[in-house]
């Protein structure tokens, strides 16, 4: 038998304005949950957690929280009122039974001072700070709302490894595919109005929400041609017994207002950039380039050639760089030394991550055109503002409202929907990912997929970075950036294999100037004799049975873990098996890096 939730919402409901945003939804957080919270931008995701942290009262339904049950939220934008220290804002947060050495754990975890001012905390540090608060009292239920926003990618690792291992429950809204897989066991799909639940991890989420909508419209096809039969009865065979033809005449009424109370799928967005003339073939060259700023040195010595077409992201820690070698390499920064050749024939698109293009006290007509009438051009054609912005799923509505009053998905939207109109064949996107919901997401991927110029990215979204670009440059130490060929994932292997050949140190598999992988610093394919040893051979014959053992081992142990009551039921069983699933995985990871390295080395002893 389930143990009693900690947390149920039971038909709740809340309506802004007109359209019902929330009609009956049901969400129930039992011990030990992970659960996925996913729906479209503007379906409710925030404010259901906000109702659940009681923070926004329901118009009508039950909002439960087991007594005695410690809950903390972590809300997009957090509030540090009149603290001093990020110390005492954290401090803020425990109860009187929590640990206040954990405090201290988290801040340096994430990387914090505890004497740092709140008011001087970028965008990152503020969100590391929120995380902390959140965290250290290990509460009973843990609400996180977008929690990966602005964290780079070593504190997104860090917190999927802390979420991981602790005991509360937790209910997560983010667009991050990666790390809704890695944390998740659960999802509640939030749409129209309601609640679906799927007790399955995010990684089956889409394929299941794909076959619902697929019988939805279905029976919506039935719906459709019953009323179509009976409207047809109630023109032409009216004659029959009056009473009998009374209730057909009530059921058909009954089946017309079930077809109008019917709330499709939301639409999707349709994009397009904007088209103009086609570059030169080269696009950037740069010849060993440096910047440092206050004596420390960003970017030292770094070169690199961007074709025409190519798609590279830029990765790393906040603070490393990135932003200052991408205005670099666009020409918005001078280096200190080095040489920067810019292309022919380039027409550059920006979109920024803060956003700086919105100037909030506009209408979204005017941010669109920079109020200049009603009209948009794109791609050479003029477009009226109002068909536009419905592409990107804005009502005629709010044609009119400051862009001030948009939420964060909204903003994201809409500055897309600037930057796409742009004539461009340099499409530069600094944290494009930011509030998107996925299924945007999945059409920027298809857009920059078919773009036909060239792309420069900055994002912290492993995902999106293996679907979208064609290398990586990350830094490497004291101002050193390397490029990788590939995506996220690929620069991952890459890194680690060239670790080992290395003694520990990564020089990369830097990417030449044709676009082609080649090794600068000993990878694995020439620090080991171009002959495989009996060893080697027999380790490249038994490791896909290995790999093949590994991968059962883990299905196993998920669909085990899956279960959501096996944590109140058994925990020192789920806690067995949660470290049993890290070191298979781990061990997983190894042989398939033995694994690739193996067979680079065959590869080049039979090349």
């Amino acid at each position: 038998m389930a143990p009693p939730p900690l947390l149920r919402l039971d038909g709740v409901r809340l309506t802004f304005g007109g359209t019902p945003l929330l009609t009956g939804v049901e969400l129930n957080v039992l011990p030990g949950d992970r659960i996925a919270l996913v729906g479209r931008n503007g379906s409710g995701k925030s404010t259901l957690l906000k109702i659940a942290a009681g923070q926004v009262e329901a118009d009508g339904g039950e909002v439960f929280l087991k007594p005695g049950t410690t809950l903390r939220y972590l809300p997009q934008e957090p509030d540090f009122g009149d603290f001093e220290t990020v110390e005492a804002y954290v401090t803020s947060g425990l109860g009187p039974s929590d640990d206040p050495h954990r405090v201290t754990m988290c801040l340096d975890a994430l990387g914090l001072s505890p004497d740092m001012r709140p008011v001087n905390l970028s965008g990152g540090e503020a969100r590391r700070a929120a995380l902390a608060r959140t965290l250290a009292p290990e509460p009973d239920v843990i609400l996180l709302d977008e929690p990966t926003n602005h964290l780079d990618l070593p504190t997104i690792e860090w917190l999927e490894g802390e979420l991981r291992q602790i005991k509360s429950a937790i209910v997560v809204i983010s667009h991050d595919r990666r790390f809704l897989e890695n944390v998740t066991r659960a999802t509640v799909w939030l749409d129209r109005g309601t609640a679906r639940r799927l007790d399955q991890g995010f990684g089956s989420f889409e394929a299941w929400r794909d076959k619902t909508l697929e019988e939805e419209e279905r029976d919506l096809q039935k719906l459709d041609r019953k009323i179509v039969r009976e409207e047809h009865w109630l023109r032409y065979g009216v004659t029959a017994r009056r009473t009998r033809n009374q209730r057909r005449l009530e059921a058909l009424h009954t089946l017309r207002q079930d077809r109008r109370d019917t709330r499709r799928a939301v639409g999707q967005v349709a994009m397009q950039a904007g088209e103009t003339r086609e570059s030169g073939k080269l696009v950037v060259e740069a010849e060993g380039i440096s910047k440092a700023y206050d004596g420390r040195v960003l970017v030292k010595d770094f070169s690199i050639r961007i074709a025409r077409g190519d798609r590279v992201g830029l990765v790393g820690p906040n603070g490393a760089g990135k932003t200052t070698l991408l205005k670099m390499l666009i020409g918005e920064l001078k280096p200190d030394s080095g040489r920067i050749r810019m292309g022919t024939n380039l027409d550059l698109a920006f979109l920024d991550q803060k956003r700086a293009a919105l100037n909030d006290t506009l209408s979204l007509a005017d941010s669109l055109t920079d109020r200049r009438g009603d009209q948009v051009m794109v791609n050479g054609e003029a477009r009226h503002v109002i068909g536009y912005l419905k592409e990107f799923l804005f009502s005629p509505e709010q044609i009119r409202t400051p862009v001030g009053n948009l939420s964060g998905g909204e903003r994201a939207r809409l500055l897309l929907a600037k930057t796409l109109a742009t004539p461009a064949n340099l499409l530069v996107l600094d944290e494009p990912t930011n509030d998107l919901d996925m299924e945007t997401l999945d059409l920027l991927e298809e857009l920059i997929a078919n773009y036909p110029g060239t792309v420069l990215l900055v994002s912290h979204d492993r995902d999106f970075l293996d679907r979208t670009v064609t290398s990586v440059i990350t830094p490497d130490s004291d101002g050193q950036w390397l490029e990788y060929a590939g995506g996220y994932s690929d620069m991952a292997s890459q890194r680690r294999g060239a670790a080992k050949a290395g003694g520990g140190r990564d020089r990369g598999n830097k990417r030449s100037s044709t676009g082609t992988a080649s090794s600068s610093h000993g990878t694995a394919t020439t620090s080991t004799s171009s002959k495989l040893t009996f060893k080697q051979k027999f380790a490249l014959e038994s490791l896909p049975k290995e790999i093949a053992r590994l991968e059962k081992a883990i299905r196993k142990a998920e669909t085990a873990m899956a279960d959501p009551a096996l944590f109140a039921r058994d925990p020192k069983r789920f806690q067995a098996l949660a470290a049993e699933l890290t070191r298979e995985r781990t061990a997983l990871a190894k042989a398939e890096d033995d694994w690739l390295e193996l067979e680079m080395i065959r590869a080049e002893a039979e090349g």
